[in-house]
């Protein structure tokens, strides 16, 4: 216990500001109010107000149908192959925290949910399910909303959540970008009535950019650049990542690789030789070579430390993949609700209401799979 003394210690303080500023801006409509709050839940909050929302209202978390949850699911596996591994990792870094994993898509739906959620717990259950619609327009303001309207990390503490019946929640949430350089979604940590924890907005952070680095390695290439700039160990998640095909063209890029070449969300990368002052041959002859890293200039004048990897990785990358997509989605439906039985200890019941279908829904996709095996 005494390890969470320092969180205890300065709650009160913390919670009387955002309860200051509720009032200042969501009952008084003074902006001036809000100097303890973050630019970005001020500017959640004017969303919120602007779409006619009452922060006093009960709200009801509402699942999106079965056919566009089937949909999302057969639409997000390769988001969801990325993310598994990451978030199973999460476990060990939240031990005894309470905290739980929500992965959504780029409209703030759940697609996964991974961690400790207490089932009988109806404020837990109500969110931790998956097809659930957690996007800002229909919650307000949370870590999934927030995230993906300003696309950025954020942790979000109790009242600072819009709605009065939201604020038991403390959460942190990342944008997921994938290699084209558009959100394909976000990942959320999410705990219930627990001590504040800020350090989580690091974690999801970086497990954000661990989920985006495996769906840049998935792509298909010729050729693979692992970058970073001099003087840095190449191996890790802030390496630039570059899938570039047959002709020299960037198909694929992480952030990080963006962030170096200087190329703007939603720009086309072009052409390698339009980036990097060597010819593209250079690049592909390093390749085939299994040179080591080398420094290699930029057009802008600057210099980056490169590896170029063949195409090997990409016919691996491609087997598996097809072999994760040759899966029927009956399958990977009988699996979710499998896990929702699971994660509600064997009640059926909860495992239905979690998922928004019926009781004999349930048995009768479990009983399918069974007859199938």
């Amino acid at each position: 216990m005494s390890l969470n003394t320092p969180l205890h210690a300065s709650a009160a303080p913390r919670l009387t500001q955002i309860e200051q500023a509720r009032h200042a801006v969501l009952h008084a409509g003074e902006l001036q109010g809000a100097s303890h709050l973050a630019p970005w839940v001020q500017r959640s909050w004017q969303r919120c107000l602007g779409m006619g929302m009452d922060p006093g209202r009960n709200i009801t978390f509402e699942a999106v149908s079965q056919s566009r949850m089937r949909h999302l699911l057969e639409a997000n596996q390769p988001l969801l192959k990325a993310a598994a591994p990451v978030i199973r990792s999460l476990s060990r870094a939240m031990a005894n925290t309470r905290y739980f994993a929500i992965l959504t898509d780029a409209q703030g739906v759940v697609i996964d949910v991974n961690g400790p959620v207490d089932r009988q717990d109806p404020r837990a259950a109500d969110i931790a399910r998956v097809g659930v619609d957690l996007s800002e327009r229909t919650v307000g303001t949370t870590a999934i909303g927030a995230t993906l309207s300003e696309l950025q990390p954020v942790w979000l503490h109790r009242g600072e959540h819009f709605f009065e019946s939201t604020s038991v929640y403390s959460c942190a949430g990342a944008p997921i970008w994938g290699p084209d350089g558009r959100c394909v979604g976000m990942l959320d940590l999410t705990g219930i009535h627990v001590p504040e924890q800020p350090a989580l907005k690091h974690l999801v952070a970086q497990s954000a950019r661990s989920i985006e680095n495996a769906l840049t390695l998935s792509m298909p290439h010729a050729l693979m650049l692992r970058m970073n700039w001099p003087g840095r160990v190449l191996g890790d998640d802030n390496d630039g990542l570059v899938c570039i095909d047959a002709d020299g063209l960037i198909t694929a890029l992480n952030r990080p690789a963006a962030d170096m070449l200087d190329i703007p969300a939603g720009v086309e990368p072009g052409h390698c030789t339009h980036h990097f002052a060597v010819p593209m041959h250079a690049l592909f002859d390093a390749a085939r070579a299994q040179a080591a890293a080398t420094e290699m200039p930029l057009w802008s004048g600057l210099r980056l430390q490169v590896l170029a990897q063949g195409d090997r990785p990409a016919r691996s990358t491609a087997r598996s993949a097809a072999g994760a997509h040759a899966v029927p989605l009956k399958d990977i439906e009988t699996a979710l609700i499998r896990k929702a039985v699971d994660d509600a200890r064997g009640n059926v019941m909860d495992a239905a209401r979690a998922l928004g279908i019926s009781r004999a829904t349930v048995y009768r996709k479990l009983g399918a799979g069974r007859g199938k095996r």
